[in-house]
């Protein structure tokens, strides 16, 4: 844990800026001096940071060092903070004066003016006492630094050997991958190929300890395999990737004792020259491509057709790399029975019979711990083997799985590898996953905000946090580390996941000194046991008051309290965490938030969400100017929001869904220039100077990601581009859906002054009450999903013309209540164009991208028509070419369908709650079944 914390903060000094805005004031010290010789110390001491955390296991010494440079790292990335918040604070002081200036605000800006001037006498206190603290943390890092003399550390990194394999397996011992095993055999011994690539490549990809190596000696072992390959080759590639080794193994000539690469790929190359043959490339960790193309491109030119690769990784990036995706095999867990099997063979293979039926219930509890990995199931049982009482096997059952040293030799040891692969900054994300509870959801853009808010997305380049977070989740996920993952409808994107049990495990027993989740009483002994060393703190207790003893975690960073029941937060409370970073207080019912809150200065993430008895924020949440994330989603009773909400000059993320009260935001917001997600803004009445108006949004240029814009009166048409200039936009919703107006013109000019950029992908409008459809519409030339929902009557009675959108991809059309009728005019066809003439002089294809379409609770609709005069060959129109899904529903007028769909390779058609429909496409009988007989899946339903 120390390598990486310190190599966070080496990141975090040299992005940190050594200037003042009020230049005038200068420090009694030279801290850019002080601050480079820290840094200069700190690289040092990380050259030998590998070999201290090996050693530190078993010398107390060298643990007491590594402890005592943890804390003056976290010192140093306090002080650090304190300097960063005095220039942030000079920044508001000076946007705040600016304000004063105007003639009719003279004596407010008087008074300002003298209360600035007394305020400069504090200002030089405070940066005297960061200068000292500086001087002081330098000269105890010089100490440390001196004291590494004392323990010969090595400067060569960390090397964990990794295990050799072999093509041998013991068929006794392995359960449960029967459908693994057949499916991988029918993939090596088809007739696919590849035409002109050579040999098929085929990954197994899984976690450590997951049984791949295992699948891929039952596959290599087969009679079938056997007999299919001409020659069969097994390498264990491993760490470092030596390809003048790998190819002196697949060539098998033992005198080959060239180390030329371009002698010794010319040997390989001859012993599979016209060969079928299948290789094992076990244990292959390298993203290289340079690297496996000094291999591949021999290997694909000399195999014989039907030849096969066969390649165990943990990284979804090695298959990637390879281009191998298509035939990729993901492990997955076993079942419980399995893992019970591989148990009870190792715990009683050499024992009486009877002894499995007296610790029979025991086994099952115990074999709940694998998690479906049975390596850990083989671990176990084997570590029970010798263990003839039922109070030892208790002891196994109630103890936590790292408490037992055989676990973490064989289970943890393998996943240490997958550790230290990571770059140190992907290691601290991973490592601070240890304080959720086991299968705890992640967010994924929880998770990369928490992380910014530990400062671990740092970089010298000052690149986007939230890229860099994105980076390292996406990194996280492709070598195995999270599972079950929740993805985006649309896009497919992973927005949510959770973690293996023993990765869970696997990081809470590397961060045990470090982060606590306590859910019992008792915590204040917990914690207090930890000391120092705590910095990250979960509480799960039931109460009304939050129960921490007083000074036992000053240095605390992370407090959650999610779900506890806490009616009340004391004001001596958060006055105990000075250090805090990111307090997270979700799901409880206190009422009021204490203002003493102001004075975590370190603050960088609020989540409240879910507070419903939430009124109001203090005002001192404003000089939290180290603020990234403020989340107050479904704080229902929350009516405003603190009129200098534009102080928080850091702020990239404000969540305020589900805030049913909350009707405006304050003008300042739009001062927020660094503001990155703003999930919805309510527009109210243009009569209302101290709301955020649609004008503003102009100013929120680096809004991404996905924006709801809850209309709820007029909108007032302010000066300057509003939405045009939000070009990283990727999803806009409008919802008119609180607008108490009569439909008219009202709906018509809102949409105008909403015009988003033309990049648009995604956009969603719901209860839309307009006569017409914006122009704007189909110039959205990037659209790629679309959904219109909710027009009730008066509104708009035909569908635009979104046929000629080029890159549509998922179209949604629901409960648009006018509509009778769907026509050219949705295709795009306008009623001049309906003959074959004009199709002819105007070839075209219209929705050209289009994947799935679906209609829902349209009551009105009755006719669904094409083109006058259509057909295929001569009209020289081709219409929804790519369409593979159609999904109609709750459309009970709807009588026909167009004829274009009998051309159209729909994959899958569903027809639900349409009873006039059903009856015309009723199979052999319906007067519409004709144009749909050739879909492969239809399903037709009714009530």
């Amino acid at each position: 844990m120390a390598d990486v914390l310190v190599s966070t903060l080496i990141e975090k000094l040299a992005s940190t800026t050594y200037q003042y805005v009020v230049d005038e004031v200068k420090l009694v010290l030279n801290v850019k001096k002080e601050v480079e010789e820290f840094a200069w110390n700190l690289k040092a001491i990380e050259s030998v940071l590998e070999d201290a955390d090996r050693r530190q296991m078993k010398e107390a010494n060298v643990q007491n060092w590594l402890d005592n440079l943890k804390e003056i790292s976290y010192e140093m990335v306090d002080v650090l903070d304190e300097w960063n918040t005095d220039i942030l604070r000079q920044q508001v002081e000076k946007q705040e004066g600016a304000t004063h200036i105007a003639p009719r605000r003279k004596v407010s800006f008087s008074i300002f003016a003298r209360c600035f001037c007394l305020g400069q006498v504090g200002k030089v206190i405070i940066r005297r006492e960061i200068a000292l603290k500086i001087k002081d943390l330098n000269k105890r890092l010089a100490g440390i630094y001196k004291q590494k003399e004392m323990y010969n550390f090595q400067l060569t990194e960390r090397v964990i050997p990794k295990q050799q394999t072999s093509s041998f397996v013991d068929m006794s011992e392995t359960f449960g991958r029967e459908k693994e095993k057949d499916s991988l055999i029918r993939k090596l011994v088809s007739d696919t190929s590849e035409e002109g690539r050579g040999p098929l490549i085929i990954p197994i990809v899984g976690m450590g300890g997951m049984g791949k190596t295992t699948l891929a000696q039952l596959a290599y072992n087969d009679a079938k395999v056997i007999t299919h390959f001409q020659k069969r080759i097994w390498v264990c590639v491993s760490e470092p990737f030596d390809e003048i080794k790998i190819a002196k193994e697949i060539s098998g000539d033992a005198s080959l004792s060239s180390t030329g690469l371009d002698r010794v790929l010319d040997s390989m190359s001859g012993s599979i020259k016209g060969v079928k043959f299948l290789l094992v490339l076990d244990d292959v960790w390298t993203e290289d491509s340079k690297k496996w193309d000094q291999l591949k491109i021999p290997l694909m030119q000399n195999g014989a057709e039907g030849s096969r690769i066969l390649v165990t990784t943990r990284k979804r990036n090695v298959a990637s790399m390879m281009r191998a995706t298509s035939h990729m095999i993901n492990l997955v867990e076993l079942s419980d029975e399995n893992c019970l099997l591989i148990f009870n063979h190792m715990a009683f293979s050499n024992r009486e019979v009877d002894e499995s039926e007296v610790f029979g219930d025991i086994s099952r509890e115990i074999v709940k711990k694998c998690k479906g990995l049975p390596l850990v199931a083989k671990t176990l049982g084997s570590m029970m083997s010798d263990k003839r009482k039922r109070s030892e096997w208790l002891d196994v059952l109630k103890s936590k799985i790292w408490d037992w040293e055989e676990v973490e030799q064989e289970v943890f040891q393998p996943l240490f590898l997958s550790y230290y692969d990571l770059a140190p900054r992907n290691r601290c994300c991973l490592l601070y996953c240890a304080i959720f509870p086991k299968d705890y959801k992640f967010s994924r853009d929880e998770l990369i905000n928490l992380w910014m808010a530990q400062d671990y997305l740092n970089s010298r380049e000052n690149k986007d946090k939230g890229k860099i977070g994105q980076t390292v989740f996406d990194n996280l996920v492709a070598r195995s580390f999270f599972q079950d993952f929740e993805k985006h409808r649309d896009t497919g994107a992973i927005r949510g996941c959770k973690m293996h049990d023993i990765i869970h495990d696997f990081v809470q027993f590397i961060t045990k000194k470090d982060s606590l989740i306590t859910e019992a009483e008792g915590a204040n002994r917990k914690i207090e046991e930890l000391g120092s060393n705590l910095r990250h703190l979960n509480l799960t207790f039931e109460g009304v008051v939050l129960p921490i003893t007083s000074g036992i975690c000053k240095s605390l960073r992370t407090l959650i309290a999610i779900h506890s029941g806490v009616a009340r937060v004391d004001a001596s409370f958060i006055l105990e965490f000075k250090c805090l970073r990111t307090i997270n207080l979700s799901r409880n019912s206190m009422g009021v938030l204490p203002k003493e809150i102001g004075e975590l200065v370190h603050l960088r993430h609020v989540d409240l969400s879910w507070s419903p008895n939430l009124g109001k924020l203090p005002d001192a949440v404003c000089g939290l100017y180290n603020l990234y994330t403020l989340d107050l989603r479904e704080c229902w009773a929350l009516e405003k929001l603190p009129d200098s909400m534009g102080k928080l000059i850091s702020l990239k993320h404000l969540y305020i869904d589900g805030c049913r009260s909350l009707k405006y935001l304050p003008k300042g917001i739009g001062r927020l220039t660094s503001l990155q997600t703003l999930d919805v803004c309510p527009l109210f009445s243009v009569d209302n100077d101290e709301a955020f108006q649609a004008g503003d949004l102009g100013s929120l240029n680096q809004l991404q990601g996905s924006l709801r814009i809850r209309i709820l009166g007029k909108v007032k048409d302010g000066s300057g581009a509003q939405l045009r200039d939000n070009k990283q936009l990727f999803h806009l919703q409008l919802d008119f859906l609180e607008v108490r107006e009569e439909p008219g013109e009202t709906s018509v000019q809102i949409m105008n002054v909403l015009r988003p950029h033309d990049d648009l992908e995604s956009l969603e409008i719901r209860s839309y009450s307009g006569s017409t459809w914006p122009n704007w519409l189909v110039s959205l030339n990037k659209l790629r999903f679309l959904t219109l929902r909710f027009a009730f009557n008066g509104g708009c009675e035909i569908l635009p013309p979104l046929g000629r959108l080029p890159f549509l991809e998922k179209l949604y059309v629901h409960l648009m209540l006018g509509v009778r009728k769907v026509g050219g005019e949705f295709l795009g066809v306008e009623d001049d164009d309906q003959t074959s003439s004009s199709f002819k002089s105007s070839s075209s294809i219209l929705f050209p991208k289009l994947k799935q379409l679906e209609f829902s609770h349209m009551v009105s609709w009755k006719d669904w028509e094409g083109v006058k005069g259509w057909n295929k060959v001569d009209s020289g129109i081709t219409i929804m070419p790519c369409l593979s899904s159609l999904d109609i529903n709750g459309c009970n007028e709807l009588e026909t369908l167009p004829d274009f769909l009998c051309e159209i390779p729909l994959q899958n058609l569903t027809i639900s709650w349409c009873r006039k429909l059903a009856q015309c496409c009723e199979k052999g009988s319906g007067k519409e079944w004709p144009k749909i007989s050739h879909i492969p899946n239809i399903q037709i339903w009714d009530i």
